[in-house]
């Protein structure tokens, strides 16, 4: 909830603005802690705006936190005191969401907060790993080569995300138009031609029968095949909340043919890229590890990075933790992670590995997307064909033997 206030200072100086709290009191407390005396606050107005209404036109997108790290990173570089630069950038920010977190960061600040403990009050916006990154940057007073990591890492990993989703959107377009076409025919066209076929008293083909039998089914009982899909959806969405469901759907995503292996490579390139980013950063293997496994995104190399986290806590190597996955992390990328060990040069290897296994999806992506379009478009035009042919075809001979 945003309430407006108005203050002092210490000094006497008129302060205004606004804070983010469950309640009044809360925002009071907050306020007071800054070292102000508040003279006036105000709870929001009633009524909804849009973006209260529906969050998702409030989200901070990735290519805000994006810009906002190379803008965070230019004023540290500059030399721009912590407090200044979330002040400015949160007067000049264009979303409303990011920027009440950056003037609420800014608050934070200078009442003693460091700036990671105050980004961590944002998770919504800055995620564990950024949060930690951030962390590494103040302990090592390297913040500007941090934040320049950010949103290295950001693009990339947006980079890598849209590829994959690309090659989903376009096949499921075509299936969802298709399954269209196909009930729209058999609800609406054929039956009007039903009649007629039957009526003529003329045998029809078995495949027409087919037709006409699929056209009566979808007529008469459709409605209750689409409620069973509501309902059917709404009980997998359910089962995916618990932690067994979620980890079984993942896990059959990562077992698809083909469609499994992009994914494999998509999380593998993230978990080498997490990983690299925060080592490269000064972070500890072992924090780096649990980072990496709370965002990865996928509950089966979830679990793998937790094991192997136990595993390197207990003292074995990360390569030795990962050799007992081979379905899931491939040798390659044990034995290379393994010379990395031994040379000194982790880092170095998981960056390598991380832009193999993008070039990989890249590519994957490219291929999946090059044999699903003429496969996808075939498939629409022999199943509106034989349908087509299925009617057409007795009214020809009717007309043949009139």
């Amino acid at each position: 909830m945003l309430f407006s206030y108005k203050a002092l200072t210490q000094g006497g100086e008129t302060k205004t603005g606004n804070i983010e709290a469950i309640g009044v009191d809360n925002a009071i407390g907050i306020l007071q802690k800054q070292g102000l005396i508040i003279v006036e606050i105000s709870a929001p107005e009633e009524g909804k705006s849009l973006a209260q209404i529906f969050p998702f036109l409030s989200r901070v997108s990735n290519k805000d936190v994006v810009i906002l790290s190379r803008q965070l990173a230019t004023l540290f570089q500059a030399q721009v005191s912590a407090l200044r630069i979330f002040r400015l950038l949160g007067e000049q920010v264009e979303n409303k969401t990011l920027q009440s977190h950056l003037l609420q960061i800014a608050d934070d600040i200078q009442g003693g907060s460091s700036i990671s403990k105050a980004l961590a009050k944002h998770p919504d916006t800055f995620t564990d790993f950024y949060v930690n990154m951030v962390k590494a940057g103040e302990e090592s007073g390297k913040l500007d080569e941090t934040f320049n990591y950010l949103a290295d890492y950001l693009d990339r990993s947006y980079e890598v995300i849209s590829k994959a989703r690309s090659a989903l959107i376009y096949p499921a377009f075509v299936i969802l138009t298709f399954v269209g076409v196909m009930i729209l025919m058999l609800t609406v066209i054929i039956p009007k031609i039903a009649g007629m076929l039957t009526d003529s008293g003329q045998e029809l083909p078995i495949y027409t029968k087919i037709v006409l039998g699929f056209s009566n089914f979808f007529v008469n009982y459709g409605i209750f095949l689409g409620i069973g899909a509501v309902i059917g959806g709404f009980f997998l969405w359910k089962y995916n909340q618990t932690e067994d469901g979620s980890y079984n759907i993942d896990k059959l995503i990562l077992d698809i043919p083909y469609l499994g292996d992009l994914y494999r490579k998509l999380y593998l390139s993230r978990i080498a890229d997490n990983l690299n980013t925060m080592i490269v950063s000064g972070i500890p293997i072992l924090h780096a590890l649990e980072i990496t496994s709370a965002v990865v995104d996928n509950k089966v190399y979830k679990s793998i990075l937790d094991q192997t986290l136990v595993e390197v806590k207990g003292g074995s190597s990360l390569s030795n933790s990962f050799a007992v996955h081979t379905k899931y992390v491939p040798g390659i990328m044990v034995q290379m992670i393994k010379v990395g060990e031994e040379s000194g040069e982790l880092g170095s290897i998981l960056s390598t590995l991380s832009k193999f296994y993008q070039r990989e999806v890249t590519t994957a992506v490219d291929t999946m997307v090059g044999l699903i379009e003429p496969v996808m478009i075939v498939g629409l035009g022999l199943g509106v064909g034989i349908l087509l042919a299925a009617v057409l075809m007795p009214i020809y001979n009717i007309a043949g033997a009139a």
